[in-house]
């Protein structure tokens, strides 16, 4: 299945990752089971599933709060990546 995946090609330029580096990988170790892998591999995945889980249920009912729920959501995965991010561009450099 890794053979579909699509190549990053901030990494292949400039040889670093980018800020959704893992994500594809982390859904097919999902798919496998492999739960603390694919957390390790890209940790804003359970946020984001949460996230697209949420909108997917608010298509079809609305809440009271669904928007400040969804901005919530969305900030919190903004700041899980890009602390995942900073380390990774930490780590990199060391």
């Amino acid at each position: 299945m890794e053979e579909f995946l699509l190549p990053c090609l901030n990494k292949q330029i400039f040889g670093m990752e980018c800020y959704g580096c893992g994500s594809q990988r982390a859904v097919l170790l999902l798919l496998d089971g492999e739960f603390t892998a694919a957390f390790r591999m890209f940790p804003a995945i359970y946020s984001v599933l949460i996230l697209l889980i949420f909108i997917l249920i608010n298509l079809f009912y609305r809440f009271k709060y669904d928007f400040n729920i969804k901005i919530g959501l969305i900030l919190l995965n903004a700041a899980i990546i890009i602390i995942n991010y900073a380390i990774k561009t930490i780590h990199f450099f060391h």
